[in-house]
């Protein structure tokens, strides 16, 4: 069963610096339909201003994973992390017991565009941590590329759920497919471009749960990038 979240029906919040979109409730934004998916809580595709940004604030008991689609992010925390996030590189920011932090767009001239993601973790009163990694999906367009995983793998952030995150760009024409495990699940979410999810067409912004599903292919009719999440 594949459900489809359309881009025009998220949640919009649009003030002097932040354009924001709410895949899932958030917010101010509330639909009892749209809680999140699994231990999927928060998809909200986010441009930020030159110069605006987030003021310190705090979470806790969160994953929250920052993918950069165009511009840069500045950010700090209460642990001392001090970085810029550039276009091709994803960020994890545990905030378990506590953290607090702030998001800002360095540039003066540049719109940050980018997709903020929440999961629920696996247990709660985690140790506030952090990590950034560099992913080469350009040059390796037309294949999932693992991003994040609870498991000890190379070159991939550690995320504390039994979430497996890839990625992939596929050039106009390009097909791929992506089998789900027995009893797992699949949220897609379609970041640029347009593509077709058996045979159902998803464009940018739009969204997809997947349940009782085994195998998932991915048709680019424009040149696309798509997130696709392994869910227990």
């Amino acid at each position: 069963m594949i459900t489809i979240r359309h881009s025009h029906e998220r949640g919009h919040l649009n003030i002097d610096w932040l354009d924001s979109y709410h895949t899932f409730s958030f917010g101010n934004y509330y639909d009892p339909q749209y809680m999140g998916w699994r231990s999927l809580r928060v998809i909200n595709e986010d441009r930020i201003q030159p110069g605006g940004g987030f003021p310190t604030h705090g979470h806790r008991d969160m994953e929250i994973i920052t993918y950069m689609l165009q511009g840069s992010l500045e950010h700090k925390d209460s642990l001392g992390t001090g970085s810029i996030i550039q276009r091709g590189e994803v960020q994890r920011m545990s905030a378990g017991t506590g953290i607090r932090h702030s998001e800002f767009n360095p540039s003066s001239t540049n719109t940050a565009h980018f997709l903020q993601i929440w999961l629920i973790p696996d247990r709660e009163n985690l140790p506030p941590s952090y990590e950034q990694q560099s992913f080469n999906l350009f040059k390796n367009p037309g294949q999932f590329q693992l991003m994040a995983t609870p498991h000890n793998v190379e070159n991939t952030l550690r995320i504390h759920q039994d979430v497996n995150l890839y990625a992939a760009c596929l050039p106009s024409g390009d097909r791929i497919s992506y089998s789900l495990p027995p009893q797992r699940y699949a949220w897609i979410q379609v970041a640029k471009g347009e593509v077709i999810l058996n045979e159902i067409p998803l464009t940018i912004g739009d969204g997809a749960a997947i349940a009782q599903e085994t195998e998932l292919t991915f048709t680019a009719t424009n040149d696309a990038e798509i997130l696709l999440f392994d869910l227990a």
